[in-house]
């Protein structure tokens, strides 16, 4: 009896591990990809809350009127986003306009694809490296069709890889992240920790400064003008997003009935702002408030640099705190910023293992609460109802934890030497 009990236990034992040696392997992970991706590409064409919206309905539209030779956004005329931007655009063209959102989706798929292989990397797969890939696709499959609908996700795999690279192929790490940044503002953010964080950030400004001119280079001799740096003024022009941290005041105020504030759509930017007394002022007060902060991370990570803190300390929380930074002190705060979280967030689970559980969950909370507003039920949002306008206060709540989090982590990395040796680096 006693040996077919250990028999039986032997046997569990053995399907146990060969379970997990299954789940670790890469095929599980291509496929965990594949499913995961084709669930997102269903939802956005299910129209289902209309999450390819922006997609469709806008970015075709430009792509169009420049095809037929009408307007160049950002060449012609002023526009909101970064020159490169309008590449991504214009690619998913390539198979017609009737085809234009699903072969958005599926030129996404394989961005995030080819970030997913230098995630995997070669040779052994590394536990972190397997943790990571595994909570990237969850949060990917939390955050739901959004992940993959905006020009937003266009940049993730660019970060993702530009982090990756930054201890061993700073130059390359400094290319693939000024591009992101060309395509859509944030990850500048990230070329700014990797300049702190390494050692050859000579090379990694050189490299960035080139790639800048030579994109606004190409974009005078377009005839661009002005307009090449058009997207500054138009971001700087906009007012209180519904969605902003700092529109939750005025949403409670609204939730408590006042007749004074009220949600507005603007036809101009397309997007849904708050008026009310105070309202301009605090959407002037955001980019003020963002210098701050981004400095306060920045002061950090400089002392942890200069005390002698190996990157793999300070990178990653560096990198948090910037990406924090730029979504707490916004005033536009749109539901697909929370794609910006996978970057630095992959890079942690990476180079430091269960010390990133914390803003893995954090951000895997944050995706949640995106993923329940919107797109299904954002018109509860647009309406101030009190449930949803609780939802949103948590993840301003959780987004201000992790930043808490991200520059005490940088701060410690700066208090005590952390372990040069990286077995992932």
């Amino acid at each position: 009896m006693a040996e077919q009990v250990v028999g039986a236990a032997e046997g569990s034992e053995r399907r146990t591990g060969g379970l997990r040696r299954r789940l670790g392997g890469r095929a599980a992970l291509w496929i965990a990809f594949a499913v995961v991706h084709a669930v997102l590409v269903a939802v956005n064409l299910s129209g289902v809350g209309n999450a390819l919206g922006d997609v469709t309905l806008v970015y075709r539209v430009w792509a169009e009127t420049a095809q037929q030779g009408w307007v160049r956004m950002g060449i012609d005329v002023p526009w909101v986003y970064p020159i490169l931007a309008f590449a991504p655009m214009t690619a998913a063209l390539a198979f017609g306009s009737d085809f234009y959102g699903a072969t958005w989706l599926g030129m996404v798929t394989m961005l995030d694809a080819i970030a997913f292989a230098v995630l995997l990397g070669v040779g052994t797969l590394s536990r972190r490296r397997r943790a990571a890939a595994w909570w990237w696709l969850a949060f990917l499959l939390l955050l739901g069709p959004i992940a993959l609908g905006r020009i937003d996700a266009v940049t993730v795999p660019f970060a993702i890889v530009g982090l990756l690279w930054a201890a061993g192929r700073p130059r390359l790490a400094a290319a693939m992240l000024t591009i992101g940044a060309w395509i859509k503002v944030w990850p500048a953010a990230l070329f700014a920790a990797v300049v702190v964080a390494v050692r050859r950030r000579g090379e990694v400004v050189i490299v960035g400064a080139a790639l800048t001119v030579g994109i606004l280079g190409v974009s005078l001799l377009a005839g661009s003008g002005a307009n090449a740096l058009g997207f500054i003024a138009e971001q700087a022009g906009r007012g209180l997003q519904v969605e902003s941290p700092f529109a939750v005041p005025w949403l409670w105020w609204i939730v408590a009935g006042t007749s004074e504030a009220t949600i507005v759509y603007d036809r101009d930017i397309l997007t849904f702002q708050i008026a009310g007394p105070g309202a301009e002022v605090a959407a002037a007060l955001t980019t003020p408030l963002m210098a701050i902060g981004v400095a306060v991370v920045l002061v950090a990570g400089i002392r942890a640099v200069r005390r002698g803190a190996p990157l793999v300390a300070v990178l990653p929380p560096l990198a948090v705190g910037f990406t924090t930074v730029l979504m707490v002190a916004n005033k536009v705060g749109s539901p697909q910023f929370a794609t910006w979280l996978a970057a630095p967030v992959v890079l942690g689970l990476v180079l430091g293992g269960s010390r990133y559980l914390v803003p893995a969950a954090l951000a895997a909370a944050v995706a949640v609460l995106t993923h329940v507003i919107y797109p299904y039920w954002y018109g509860w949002l647009l309406i101030a109802n009190p449930g949803f306008v609780l939802l949103l206060t948590v993840k301003v709540l959780l987004l201000l934890v992790l930043l808490a989090w991200a520059v005490r982590a940088v701060w410690q990395a700066g208090s005590a030497r952390a372990p040069s040796r990286n077995p992932e680096a």
